[in-house]
This record gives structure tokens, sequence and C-alpha cells, in this order.
């Protein structure tokens, strides 16, 4: 049996209406979400300034939502490069650290990481578990981080690094639907800038519900001690 898992990025105030009612339609579905969660975006972005969208992100998150730490000051990124693409131990460890700060404080810190980007350096990768995090949800596979095993299933993406033409938007349909036959992994990223245009958004929900029509299981990135590798704490 086949696993489906859609995650959203880019959540902010200016995005949170087409968020929830894109949420709307995954509920319909009985499709749960993982919610990328960023403190800083570009634009001079705080989260902690946002009481709406942390408080719907807390009411998600009580309703089954995971959330998903998706990188700390995308502002303060000036490399070509995303923002946890490159960085040596030491500095992610500062961003992990003061990101981990600004969601707990919040009440939504999270054991679960995604890079911006989907691509993390190796120093990245050494910071995560001290601290504390369980999971990494990369380009290319699922880490336990605590195991040390990787499950691999690549991501199929509009938006946040991917393209968002329509010819991609059609391609991401079928690999979901290829992937959804041979009982895999099949992870569709969006992000909310993306879900204000209607054919983008159609292609997420064409791609759902051809996984769900090939049996997959809806479900969200997490970790728990004894379970599968895609269950969360």
């Amino acid at each position: 049996m086949g696993e489906l898992i859609v995650s959203i990025s880019g959540i902010a105030d200016r995005t949170l209406d087409a968020v929830a009612d894109f949420r709307a339609d995954l509920a319909t579905r009985n499709v749960p979400a993982s919610l990328m969660v960023a403190p800083r975006l570009k634009g001079g972005y705080r989260l902690d300034t946002d009481t709406r969208t942390v408080d719907w992100l807390t009411g998600q998150r009580s309703s089954g939502d995971a959330v998903v730490l998706h990188g700390y000051d995308e502002a303060a990124t000036k490399k070509l490069r995303s923002e946890f693409a490159t960085l040596q131990a030491h500095e992610a460890n500062l961003r992990l650290t003061g990101a981990d700060r600004v969601l707990e404080h919040l009440g939504l810190r999270t054991r679960l990481f995604a890079a911006p980007g989907w691509t993390v350096s190796q120093g990245t990768v050494t910071a995560l578990p001290r601290n504390g995090f369980r999971l990494l949800a990369g380009l290319a596979g699922i880490t336990d981080l605590v195991r040390d095993d990787t499950l691999r299933a690549r991501v199929l993406g509009i938006g946040e690094g991917f393209l968002t033409d329509s010819w991609w938007c059609r391609t991401l349909v079928l690999s979901a639907e290829r992937t959804a036959r041979r009982s895999g992994t099949v992870r569709v990223a969006v992000s909310a800038m993306q879900l204000r245009k209607p054919g983008p958004r159609q292609a997420v929900l064409d791609a759902v519900d051809l996984a769900l029509m090939h049996g997959c299981t809806p479900d969200v990135y997490r970790w728990e001690p004894q379970r599968a590798l895609t269950d969360a704490a």
C-alpha cells in the first residue's frame, strides 16, 4: 500500500486565506497536511507578530496536521543557494537554535525539519540531531535522524524552487500517478503563493485524487520511536 504526503510552504498572513481554502479541499478528501513553517520570510515577515497565522497553525496541528520547521530567516540568506544548502554545522546550529526558540515560544515547537528548497548541507545534517530533531524531509527521501535510515521518495513540487509552468504541472500529476501505481510514497509539495493560481492548485488536487484512487494512505511527516519512518512525534 502506498502513502501520500502533502506539504504546504510559505504560510503567512498574506497567503493564509488561500492556504486555508486549499486545506479545506484536502479535508473533504480526508487528507491531512504537513505545514512548513519558518519564523521569518522575505519582506520583513515575522511569524511571532502574526497572531492569526499562529492561531490557525495551532488549530490545524491539534486536528492532526504536522508542523515542520522550514528554515529560520529567509531574508538573511544572501547567497543564491537556499538557506541551509551550504551551511557549516556551527552556522546551521545557530539558525536551528534560533528557529527552535521562536517556535517553542509560539507553542509550535516541532522535531521535524525540511530545508527551504529541500536541499541541506552535511553540516545541517550533523546539526539537526544535536538540536533534538528526529526527522529530515529532504529532496530525494525522508531520513530518520535517530536511526540514520532513509526512505527513498522524491518530492514532486510546484513553486519554491520547483517549476510552475503548465507542462510541469501536468508532469507532476503523471509522476504522482506513476508512483502511486507502484505503491510508492507520493510526496506532493506546493508553495502557498501558487495556491492562488487555479492551474497549480488544480494540479496538486489532481495528484492527490490519483494517489487516493490507487490506494495510497494519506499521512503527514511523522516520527515515533517504534513506528514507520514517516510516523511523527
